[in-house]
């Protein structure tokens, strides 16, 4: 048995880079979440994204309080989750803010929300609670719609996008 050594502090004494670079080694999905403001289509890249409950169902989205995003939700209103296949990297740099020139994403609608076409998989959650988190607010939405097809994920790990690999039985 190997002996692991914890360090411990009080949370001023964690070095942001630090943690960010560990909680970077915990590999996720990659979604665009999205909304409709003031008659405008927004999205976002998120890989903070994750289900809560299944009954009733329940998704939960974490924004920076300083994304443009975070101000375009309140409670009652929907917000759509893309989840992105393993080709769709060029979807999540731009709306990451690494914008494609002339690319012109392709949307559907679901519930009056936004989706991007052709994504893995699609949500629509109607926020019914708000909960501050730090630098972030944590935005829980009610599923109201949901669907996928076949495909394989895109991946995030260590500040960079990935595939799954496959997988011999």
């Amino acid at each position: 048995m190997s002996k692991q050594t914890a360090i411990t502090s009080t949370p001023q004494a964690i070095d942001a880079r630090l943690f960010r670079t560990t909680m970077g080694c915990f590999a996720t999905g990659v979604t665009v979440i999205t909304t409709v403001h003031e008659g405008q289509i927004h999205g976002m890249t998120a890989n903070a994204f994750l289900s809560v409950s299944l009954d009733p169902p329940l998704v939960l989205v974490s924004i920076g309080c300083h994304a443009r995003m975070h101000g375009m939700l309140a409670l009652g209103r929907r917000y759509g989750v893309s989840k992105l296949s393993e080709d769709q990297e060029y979807i999540s740099r731009h709306f990451s803010g690494k914008t494609i020139p002339d690319f012109q994403p392709s949307f559907i609608w679901q519930s009056d929300t936004p989706l991007l076409a052709n994504a893995l998989a699609h949500i629509v959650a109607r926020i019914i609670d708000v909960h501050p988190a730090g630098d972030h607010t944590l935005f829980i939405g009610l599923v109201e719609y949901l669907n996928y097809r076949e495909g394989r994920p895109l991946l995030f790990f260590r500040g960079q996008y990935g595939k799954m690999a496959a997988v011999s039985s």
